[in-house]
């Protein structure tokens, strides 16, 4: 009998997986922190003979080359992908042995890269599920514009062939079981549902149920900002990831927090929104740890800029340190835990801003102050609220100075967005209101809308 594990990434929106018998088991596009993958393996009591790769990984920095080193297992990566360290590389149709029965075969699904690879899974003999990496999510394929705009099309169709192959030469009830898909950027569409089969993406999938010119036209008219931080990941991997450390960073005092502050560098508070709002160190930027943390701080902090992190436990902070070494920051430059007691010097008072919601922004009248949508193009296409600023809030940081004069209502869809805008903004010296509403309740509050 087989089995296969799931390890989630919730913040990156991607899955892993750890799949074998017995006695035996392979790990698939594992994780940086490796030892979410051992911890799996120990509690299945198997040993991981294997680790493959379905593509050099644009959206996180990879376990993989570790978790090899690690275990002695051998490290299965797709024989096109240029990388700098020893590998096993593997064609389309090379299979291995994982356990008695269980076989693992690399099928050649180029789209999301060049070098895409999915891997199916056989149980005596048959196939019983598919490694679908970036190539065929639920739903939806990976995105084809990651590797280099003048292959964007080219890839585009190779996605619509390869999800057409997996569709053809599997059977119905083969589980699918992408990498990509759950909040990951490089989905080119967010996945519906937790689970499916060949046999439910046949049925519904764009990919399989559209002519390939209309699937690469939607496709392509559907793609989204992608975050800066990719820019490092795919270099990164095929160089060949350091180990992760994750001791704690050098604590920080009140007094290094200021000078951190005062010397240009980033201090981020990873407390919610609503205990910043209500107090913190001025200059500070507020990055929730529940929030995606990792996509958004990686994808808007100069890249290499050292970064401190404020936390309210010891245990946030470990958290977060986790989850930044996946996308390669990997050691924040300082850290300090507690609250703004804490952390300010001396006679020194807390920054607070309000927040409020869109009923609040009715009753004051948008006429009276700035109103910046944070959102992203797509959503704004959406329908946005008449007059307002729009500066998605990735681009925020850079584009502070278009900001209009004037108390700043800042939004996004939810939320969060919302409240990493305000602290920039307020770390800038704005007066500014966070608005922690949905913005559906927009409509309810009467705000006048434009439709997209």
């Amino acid at each position: 009998m087989f089995f296969v594990d799931t390890i989630e990434l919730e913040g990156l929106g991607n899955r892993s997986y750890l799949a074998g018998g017995a006695q035996t088991a392979v790990a698939v596009d594992p994780p940086r922190d490796i030892d979410r993958v051992l911890a799996a393996a120990a509690r299945r009591g198997v040993r991981i003979s294997h680790v493959v790769e379905t593509h050099i990984h644009n959206d996180y920095v990879t376990g993989g080359l570790e978790l090899a080193r690690t275990t002695g297992a051998a490290y299965l990566v797709p024989a096109g992908a240029r990388v700098s360290f020893p590998r096993v590389p593997v064609s389309d149709g090379d299979t291995v042995a994982i356990d008695t029965g269980v076989t693992l075969t690399a099928m050649a699904t180029p789209g999301h890269t060049p070098h895409h690879t999915s891997y199916v899974l056989h149980d005596a003999g048959g196939p019983v599920a598919a490694f679908t990496g970036g190539s065929l999510l639920i739903g939806t394929v990976g995105r084809p514009d990651l590797v280099e705009p003048r292959l964007t099309e080219r890839l585009a169709r190779a996605q619509h062939a390869s999800a057409h192959r997996l569709a053809s030469d599997l059977p119905d009830a083969t589980a699918v079981l992408p990498t990509h898909g759950f909040g990951s950027f490089c989905s080119s569409a967010q996945s519906e549902g937790d689970a499916s089969t060949i046999g439910k993406e046949r049925a519904g999938n764009a990919a399989l149920t559209t002519d390939v010119d209309t699937f690469v036209a939607d496709l392509l008219a559907g793609l989204e900002d992608v975050p800066a931080y990719y820019a490092h990941m795919g270099p990164t991997n095929a160089a060949g990831p350091a180990p992760v450390d994750l001791t704690p960073p050098a604590p920080a005092d009140a007094e290094e927090i200021a000078a951190r502050l005062e010397a240009g560098e980033w201090v981020v508070d990873l407390r919610n929104r609503i205990a910043f709002a209500e107090g913190h160190v001025a200059g500070s930027f507020n990055f929730e740890a529940d929030g995606k943390l990792a996509t958004y701080l990686a994808w808007m902090i100069p890249w290499g800029k050292p970064v401190t992190l404020l936390a309210e436990s010891a245990g946030q902070l470990a958290d977060a340190q986790r989850e930044l070494v996946r996308v390669g920051i990997d050691r924040p430059a300082a850290a300090a835990t507690g609250g703004p007691d804490r952390w300010l010097r001396e006679g020194e008072p807390p920054a607070t801003f309000p927040r409020s919601t869109f009923a609040g922004l009715a009753e004051l009248g948008t006429d009276r102050v700035v109103v910046l949508d944070v959102r992203r193009d797509a959503e704004r296409a959406g329908g946005w609220i008449e007059g307002s600023v729009h500066i998605p809030v990735h681009e925020l940081h850079r584009r502070l100075g278009e900001v209009p004069d004037g108390t700043v209502w800042v939004h996004c869809a939810g939320g969060m967005r919302a409240a990493i805008a305000a602290s920039l903004l307020d770390a800038a010296g704005r007066d500014v209101v966070a608005v922690d509403d949905g913005f559906d309740s927009a409509t309810d509050a009467g705000l006048p809308l434009i439709s997209g």
